[in-house]
C-alpha cells in the first residue's frame, strides 16, 4: 500500500491549463475517486500518477517521495484502462501474465500460479484459455482488472473501467471491484463521470471542475453538505434557490410559508394581512406575538413570494448562526428526497406521521411531467421560473403545495450572486 500527494500540481498543454494549483492526498488502503465533468481534470490526474505525464509545476509523491522523472513501469502502479486494451492475439491467461513482463509474482509463486489465483479472484476460473473477444464485456473488465493487479503494485488506478458497460452490469461490477479492493488492501484512484458510482465505491470523493478542486470528502459530506453550487447540482439532483434574508417581527412564525406582506395563510389558515390569529391568537400585521414569543426580531428568508425560516437565521445572537444581516443574498439548496407534496387546497403537508407539518417552509408548484423510476417516481415543476425536482410515490399533476423541514435546507453562499 501506499499513500499519494499531490502539492500545487499544475498541468498546462501549451495555453490550455488542464489542472490548476491542485493539492490532494490519497490515505493507504483507500478507495479514493474522482469525479467530475468532461475535461474537468480527471484523467489528467490519473496519468500524473501512473508516470504518463509529469507536472508542469507542483510534486507528485507516493509514500513522500516525489516520483518527477521515475518511468511508470518503475512506480508499482497498476492500470486498467477505459477500454481495457486486451491483446486480441494473446488468451485470457497471456493477458493476464502480460502484467507479469517486468517483474516476478510478488508472492513467489509462479507465474502459472498467480494468473490462476488472479483469475479466480475476478471470478474468471477456468477461463484461461479463452481468447478476449469471445468474452462478455464485463469479463474483459475483469480480465484488464486482474492484468493490473498481477505484479502486486501498491496503487491501483482506474480509468472510467466500467463506461461501456450496461447500467445493470456497471452496479453489480462495482461491487466486485470495491470487494476486490477490501480484499487486497490495495491503495485506489478511481476516476468516473457517473456521481452514482463514486458515492457507492469510494471512501472519500474529489469533485473536480476546470482543472481544480471544488471539494474533497466522504460520499455523505460530499452529498449532504455540498460545498458550492457547483458540487451540490453536479452531485445527484437538487433545488437551489437564492433568495433575501429579511427581519422577522419579533419572532413572529412563518415556518408555514405564508406570505406575510401579501396575505397567504399561515401555520394553518391565519390570514396574515387580515390580523387573523395564528398557532394560537398571535397577531402577525400587529404585535408578531405567536405562541406567546416575546423573543428577538428573527431572520427569515423571502424567496420569491415566500417567507422561509432557516436554521442560523432564527437567531442571529447565536454563536452558531449565519452571519446574514437583513438585505443580504442568501443561496440554498434542498433534495428532492426531501420536499413533501400536500393538497393544493387546502396547503396541508402530509407529515411522517401523517399528520399536518404546519412548521414546514412551503411553496407551490406546477407539475410540468413525471418519469416513473420504478421504486420512486420523478416529478420536474416549476414555481415561478424556479425549475423544482421531487422524489415522491406516485406521480402528480397540476399545482401542488410542497414543503420542507428547514433543517433540510443546506446553505450555499451567503452574500454571493
Amino acid at each position: 500500500m501506499v499513500s499519494v500527494e499531490l502539492d500545487a500540481v499544475d498541468k498546462r498543454y501549451g495555453r490550455a491549463t488542464a489542472l490548476a494549483d491542485v493539492d490532494l492526498r490519497v490515505e493507504e488502503g483507500e478507495f479514493f475517486t474522482l469525479v467530475g465533468p468532461s475535461g474537468c481534470g480527471k484523467t489528467t490526474t490519473l496519468r500524473l500518477l501512473a508516470g504518463f505525464e509529469s507536472p508542469s509545476a507542483g510534486a507528485v509523491r507516493l509514500d513522500g517521495v516525489d516520483v518527477r522523472g521515475v518511468p511508470p513501469e518503475n512506480r508499482e502502479v497498476g492500470v486498467v484502462f477505459q477500454n481495457y486494451a486486451l491483446f486480441p492475439h494473446m488468451s485470457v491467461a497471456e493477458n493476464v501474465a502480460y502484467g507479469l513482463r517486468f517483474t516476478d509474482p510478488p508472492d513467489g509463486s509462479s507465474r502459472d500460479e498467480r494468473v490462476r489465483d488472479l483469475l479466480d479472484l475476478v471470478d474468471l476460473g477456468g477461463m484461461g484459455d479463452r481468447d478476449p473477444d469471445a468474452l462478455s464485456g464485463g469479463q474483459q473488465q475483469r480480465v484488464a482488472l486482474a492484468r493490473a493487479l498481477a505484479p502486486g503494485p501498491r496503487l491501483l488506478l482506474l480509468d472510467e473501467p466500467m463506461s461501456a458497460l450496461d447500467a445493470r452490469l456497471r452496479e453489480r461490477l462495482r461491487v466486485e471491484v470495491k470487494s476486490i479492493q477490501e480484499e487486497l488492501g490495495i491503495t485506489t484512484v478511481y476516476v468516473t463521470h457517473d456521481q452514482e458510482e463514486a458515492l457507492a465505491v469510494s471512501d472519500r470523493v474529489a469533485v473536480l471542475r476546470g482543472g481544480r478542486i471544488e471539494q474533497v470528502g466522504t460520499p455523505r459530506e460530499v452529498y449532504r453538505d455540498p460545498a458550492s453550487r457547483f458540487v451540490a447540482e453536479f452531485v445527484g439532483d437538487n433545488n437551489v434557490f437564492t433568495g433575501e434574508v429579511v427581519a422577522g417581527a419579533g419572532g413572529g412564525d412563518v415556518a408555514g410559508g405564508g406570505d406575510v406582506a401579501g396575505g397567504g395563510d399561515v401555520a394553518g389558515g391565519g390570514d396574515v394581512a387580515g390580523g387573523g390569529d395564528v398557532a394560537g391568537g398571535g397577531d402577525v400585521a400587529g404585535e408578531g406575538d405567536v405562541a406567546g414569543d416575546d423573543g428577538p426580531s428573527d431572520r427569515l428568508l423571502r424567496v420569491g413570494d415566500r417567507t422561509w425560516r432557516l436554521p442560523g437565521l432564527d437567531d442571529p445572537a447565536d454563536a452558531g448562526g449565519l452571519d446574514a444581516p437583513p438585505g443580504t443574498s442568501l443561496t440554498l439548496c434542498v433534495r428532492p428526497e426531501h420536499l413533501r407534496v400536500g393538497d393544493a387546497d387546502d396547503g396541508a403537508l402530509a407529515g411522517d406521521d401523517g399528520a399536518p407539518a404546519g412548521e414546514e417552509n412551503r411553496f407551490p408548484v406546477v407539475v410540468e411531467h413525471s418519469e416513473f423510476l420504478g421504486e420512486v417516481t420523478r416529478l420536474h415543476g416549476n414555481w415561478d421560473g424556479r425549475r423544482v425536482l421531487l422524489r415522491v410515490d406516485e406521480a402528480r399533476s397540476g399545482r401542488i403545495e410542497v414543503g420542507f423541514d428547514p433543517a433540510d435546507a443546506h446553505v450555499l453562499d451567503v452574500g454571493g450572486t
